[in-house]
């Protein structure tokens, strides 16, 4: 079914894989007349193209990337916006569309949701943006329908913008990237690596978008075979593949922690453009003669089966007809894994959801960005047909991923076939993807055409003594497990027929509803504001040294961004900084936040000229500097000096407390920057960690002005509550030092144990970043 060709390959005439060997040359000579070296090849992928044309640094090792349109939802432009106008935003140099589905339902926090729209709405007219209202399309829909354009590059702040499929190279960053793009600056990377994903073959009946990417999720994501690189997809098998079929594994690759994604393009890219009535968009793209690939995937289509990514997470999969096979014993698999990810703190059990040796379903749902395409519900109809989900505690829900879709469904009959099956059609929403919408019965098991089923990921909460978990299935089996009345079933066992269903899409939509200012700003527009968008607080540069306390210490194997601030209802308080802040890590460690703002105490005394030994005797301050005197005699002098009368900009320079958290590897799944601000603004200073889940958390973290330590696995000198004395880290970004020196404070032998971390590789401009205190600071004039 899937294959992984470790090291470099060639893909010579689009269809044939070579090896890099000693008789590679030969072979590539033979079939093609031309001796090519690697690096003349690796030129030749469609995604080193397309990053070339958006290049404006000269350099293809050192990129520095202008995008041509931007994207954001909800939960994020508030944010992104609030951060540009500190700066200095006066018109938005690009098309930046704001859409509105995340906080849809308008359901919780009072008015606060609202307000957030009507912000975007004034924003988009004042600053000359796109205003997407509620309930008319999800985010990355609406791109599909709307922005993409064969070749192009679209920065999203959401993590799922993935366009590839139609030729556009797609990435989902925090909101700061986005910030820069805004303040006319670059996004910056080292040239990525380019992963091949060779399709062959054809799907057979049954088998759906979300199949082959949970089988290629599953054999990539715990390797890292493609972290922070560009999947390319090419091979013959791209053929064999509608545009919607396409787009369905392309919205998922975003689970495997590649940076992007690109498809070769073909008549079903331009049919799909042309049906849209942006032909003009069009471009067929395919990779050179011979071209290098860091690396291949090799997908066999005809061998995918129905897939089931088991709670929690997308890489947890199997065949539903291994599960089916295997049931208890990878139904107790999967509840061990669970005592790790919910930390023991409730009773989790799926052995219980077997009924007569069946594994019997509580939810269905097809949803969002990946489940709530045309073709996706179409052939659920068409499964459900003459059928009945039944009177008991089975439900299913279907969100079409826009209006236009959801239209067509209504002409073509199919939202009449499900809705008479007792299943409820519902509009354009992101809520069920992040448990802002129909939120299971405690201990219910769920399956989901949508993007991720991590901890609490279903609206569940853990500190309530509340669980209920999501496997990820495609809308196929979805249809095939309702029709069965909740018996975990696969679409292959369905005998009838899947049509084939022409889509018409209905520009008259968005054309009487969207706002679209064409790019014109008007200034005298007054941005509606509401009571619960706050601005960003005051954040002080770099001090010259760091005494910082752990105050988390996590040691899952990977730490989503969910468990670092939480989605869900928390999502109502996204423009509101410090209001957020109170749910970070709530979770996974409810004891985060009292022990971040204890610390942060220090550093408000400090401000105040006041002592923070004397301001704050229940952090035992006073014994943490006897500690580091014993070592750097100057120390007391540092901090007298620091809450002195004086320059204040030097007293903030001179020694800084704050928080910091240990994690093994923080950052999977959202690109919400929230997981760092929060932190930020609870005083943080720092992340300590082995490796980062994925590029987009390592740059919020540094947007906001935190360190990305990093530090060998199996060292770890400090526990949490301990406090860390960081001298001269200041001068030691400034001059990009390899290591860092590092110390934990031992307040009972009064004596510092060393220890070293690292930062990693940062730009200048990042480096600048860290030591302003923050992207609003770098910009701020």
């Amino acid at each position: 079914m899937i294959e992984l060709l470790q090291g470099g390959m060639y893909l010579v005439n689009g269809t044939e894989i070579v090896p890099e060997d000693g008789e590679a040359k030969a072979a590539i000579l033979a079939k093609t007349g031309k001796d090519v070296t690697r690096e003349e090849a690796a030129k030749n992928t469609i995604a080193y193209g397309i990053l070339a044309s958006h290049n404006t640094s000269g350099n293809m090792d050192k990129l520095k990337i202008r995008f041509d349109k931007l994207t954001s939802h909800d939960i994020t432009f508030v944010g992104i916006i609030q951060t540009a106008r500190a700066s200095g935003l006066q018109k938005f140099p690009m098309p930046y569309v704001l859409t509105n589905c995340h906080n849809s339902l308008c359901a919780v926090g009072g008015t606060i949701n609202e307000d957030d729209h009507m912000f975007g709405l004034s924003c988009a007219k004042k600053y000359g943006g796109v205003y997407v209202p509620p309930h008319q399309a999800v985010i990355h829909q609406f791109a599909r329908e709307m922005l993409a354009g064969a070749g192009k590059m679209i920065l999203g702040s959401d993590s799922h913008t993935r366009y590839g499929a139609l030729g556009t190279m797609a990435m989902g960053e925090g909101g700061p990237e986005l910030v820069k793009q805004l303040l006319n600056q670059t996004y910056d990377i080292n040239m990525p690596g380019v992963i091949g994903v060779y399709l062959k073959g054809a799907p057979v009946k049954g088998v759906g978008p979300q199949d082959v990417a949970l089988a290629i999720i599953g054999a990539v994501f715990q390797n890292g075979f493609v972290k922070n690189k560009v999947m390319e997809f090419v091979g013959p098998g791209v053929e064999s593949l509608s545009a919607d079929f396409r787009i369905g594994i392309d919205v998922m690759t975003t689970e495997t922690t590649c940076l992007s994604s690109i498809w070769k393009t073909d008549h079903e890219i331009e049919e799909f453009y042309e049906i849209h009535g942006r032909k003009e968009e069009y471009a067929e793209l395919n990779p050179g003669q011979v071209a290098y690939y860091d690396g291949m995937i090799v997908v066999d289509l005809d061998k995918v089966r129905p897939m089931i990514a088991m709670p929690f997470h997308p890489s947890n999969t199997y065949t539903i007809e291994e599960l089916n096979a295997n049931l208890m014993d990878i139904l107790d698999e999967t509840e061990k894994r669970a005592l790790v990810s919910l930390d023991g703190a409730v009773d989790f059990s799926l052995k219980n959801k077997v009924k007569n040796g069946k594994l019997m379903v509580d939810q269905g749902i097809i949803a969002g960005c990946a489940g709530g395409g045309f073709e996706n519900i179409c052939a659920a109809a068409d499964i459900l047909k003459g059928q009945y989900i039944g009177s008991d505690g089975f439900t299913l829900s279907v969100y079409p991923a826009s209006m236009p879709v959801y239209m067509e469904l209504i002409k073509n009959g199919c939202a009449a076939t499900i809705l008479e099956t007792g299943a409820v059609m519902k509009t354009a929403f992101c809520g069920p993807c992040f448990g802002a919408g129909d939120t299971p019965a405690n201990n219910a098991f769920s399956i989901r055409h949508s993007t991720r089923n991590f901890p609490n990921r279903e609206g569940s909460k853990l500190q309530n003594g509340q669980i209920s978990s999501v496997a990820l299935m495609d809308a196929r089996s979805i249809a095939a497990t309702a029709a069965n009345k909740g018996i975990l079933t696969p679409a292959t066992d369905f005998d009838g027929e899947i049509g084939k269903y022409k889509y018409h899409f209905d520009a008259n939509i968005y054309a009487n509803r969207v706002f679209d200012s064409k790019g014109v700003a008007d200034p005298d527009t007054e941005i509606q504001f509401g009571p619960n968008i706050k601005d960003w607080p005051a954040m002080g540069a770099l001090p010259e040294n760091l005494v910082l306390r752990v105050v988390s210490e996590i040691h899952d194997p990977v730490t989503t961004t969910d468990e670092l601030i939480p989605s869900g209802e928390t999502s109502s308080y996204r423009s509101n900084p410090l209001g957020l802040a109170e749910f970070t890590l709530s979770r996974k460690d409810p004891e985060y936040v009292g022990r971040a703002k204890a610390i942060q105490a220090a550093q408000t005394a400090l401000m105040n000229g006041k002592c923070p030994g004397e301001s704050c005797p229940e952090l035992e301050l006073k014994r943490v500097f006897d500690a580091i005197s014993r070592s750097f005699p100057e120390f007391p002098e540092v901090v007298a000096a620091s809450y002195s009368t004086g320059d204040d900009a030097l007293k903030a320079r001179s020694l800084g407390f704050g928080s910091t958290i240990f994690a093994v590897k923080p950052g999977d799944g959202s690109a919400r920057e929230q997981a760092a601000s929060c932190q930020k603004v609870l005083g943080g200073w720092a992340n300590i960690a082995n490796e980062y889940a994925t590029k987009r958390y390592r740059s919020n973290l540094i947007n906001w002005g935190m360190l990305p330590f990093l530090i060998e696995e199996g060292q770890l000198p400090f526990k949490n509550l301990d406090y860390l004395f960081i001298p001269n880290i200041r001068k030691a970004v400034e001059e990009k030092a390899d290591t860092i020196q590092a110390y934990k404070v031992d307040v009972e032998k009064k004596e510092l144990l060393g220890f070293t971390l690292r930062l990693g590789e940062l730009t200048d401009e990042e480096r600048q970043i860290i030591l302003k205190g923050c992207l609003i600071n770098y910009n701020r004039v």
